[in-house]
């Protein structure tokens, strides 16, 4: 009796140990598994930046990135737009910055660099600008058309924004060429006298609640 008793505790006494253990490597493989070791990529859009020299949309914008866990990136872009909108008897500038905060997962990447490869996630968008009609049209008594001027207001609009893009590393810099296409849906938007915005800066034109962007950056990895 007394043999098998010492053989029970015996053999408990190793479970315990043998649970305690592992118990502590998982916690310890946990932690490593979150360890969050500092990195980040700059970019700034440079196609833009030169259309902007040819056309009437100004375009400015960048962005700062990190990797946070494994394949997963959290990003922030900033930029100022200035543009006109000259179509369908309406007359209208806007300018203003923007902002868009986000995550993006690698959905394939370089097996000799990590930041090398595909990614798709997406934003929460908003930008806060300033607008001016010079002519919005109007129809008047007998099917005559005329149209109406509105003084400069301040107004604001939000947005859900898609990435599905890529990276590569410029030789073997710190340098990477960032290129990413951005579906855009309008979520909320203010209006100036019941007028829907005809220009939003970073979204585009608002005229359809879907938009399509383009971002060709070029980025530096510290």
């Amino acid at each position: 009796m007394k043999t098998r008793l010492i053989f029970t505790f015996f053999f408990s006494l190793l479970g315990i140990i043998s649970w305690a253990q592992d118990k502590q490597e998982k916690k310890e493989e946990k932690k490593d598994h979150w360890k969050y070791e500092p990195n980040f990529m700059v970019g700034f859009d440079v196609l833009n930046t030169g259309v902007a020299f040819f056309s009437d949309r100004k375009l400015y914008q960048g962005f700062i990135s990190s990797k946070i866990k494994k394949n997963v990136h959290v990003i922030a872009e900033a930029g100022f737009e200035k543009n006109i909108y000259q179509k369908n008897g309406y007359d209208a500038k806007v300018s203003g910055p923007f902002i868009k905060l986000g995550a993006f997962y690698m959905l394939a990447k370089d097996a000799e660099n990590e930041f090398n490869g595909f990614y798709a996630g997406g934003k929460v968008a908003g930008s806060f600008y300033n607008q001016e009609y010079m002519a919005v049209p109007v129809r008047g008594f007998g099917g005559s058309s005329s149209s109406v001027a509105f003084p400069s207001s301040s107004q604001s609009t939000f947005w859900l924004e898609g990435t599905l893009g890529g990276r590569v590393q410029l030789f073997d810099s710190n340098f990477y060429i960032d290129v990413n296409l951005q579906p855009r849906y309008l979520v909320y938007t203010s209006k100036q006298e019941d007028i829907l915005p005809m220009i939003v800066p970073g979204f585009g034109r608002s005229s359809s609640k879907f938009n399509m962007g383009f971002a060709w950056n070029i980025a530096y990895k510290f």
